[in-house]
């Protein structure tokens, strides 16, 4: 999820000096919406690892 996160952001980087702010806009909505998607199930997945052994 993050790298997609952060190819989105690329791509918005250059879509903005490009001049096109219409796709640079939707690929940065979509970087942000990706980076807080991944960000939430790495802190669930951390959570749920520290979890002790069940018997």
């Amino acid at each position: 999820m993050i790298k997609l996160a952060i190819i989105f952001l690329v791509l918005a980087i250059i879509a903005g000096l490009l001049g096109v702010t219409g796709v640079a806009s939707i690929a940065a909505e979509m970087a942000w919406t990706l980076f807080v998607v991944g960000l939430v199930l790495a802190v669930i997945f951390w959570v749920i690892g520290r979890r002790p052994p069940s018997i």
